[in-house]
């Protein structure tokens, strides 16, 4: 059994629950240069920057919700997420 997961090629997207989505939207596309890449429907939004995505959806934030809904990694080949998983479940 392998001891640590195979490398990884950095994180690919994060996810943000967000209480005030469209304020959200506007830091990250105004300030930080994000573009709208897909907007399924009112409560998400999909920006993208360069080779970064940014996933936000409306959430309300009660207590001791995390404002982190996932995060993705990329891998360099189909089979280290059989290795990511397998390492994962064994913690």
């Amino acid at each position: 059994m392998q001891t640590t997961p195979p490398d990884t090629l950095g994180i690919r997207h994060i996810a943000l629950n967000c209480a005030r989505l469209e304020e959200m939207e506007r830091f990250y596309a105004d300030i930080l240069g994000y573009r709208v890449e897909w907007r399924p429907d009112r409560d998400n939004v999909y920006l993208t920057r360069d080779r970064d995505n940014l996933a936000l959806h409306r959430a309300e934030r009660g207590e001791g919700a995390s404002p982190l809904d996932h995060f993705g990694i990329m891998l360099r080949v189909a089979e280290d997420v059989d290795a990511w998983a397998a390492y994962l479940k064994g913690k």
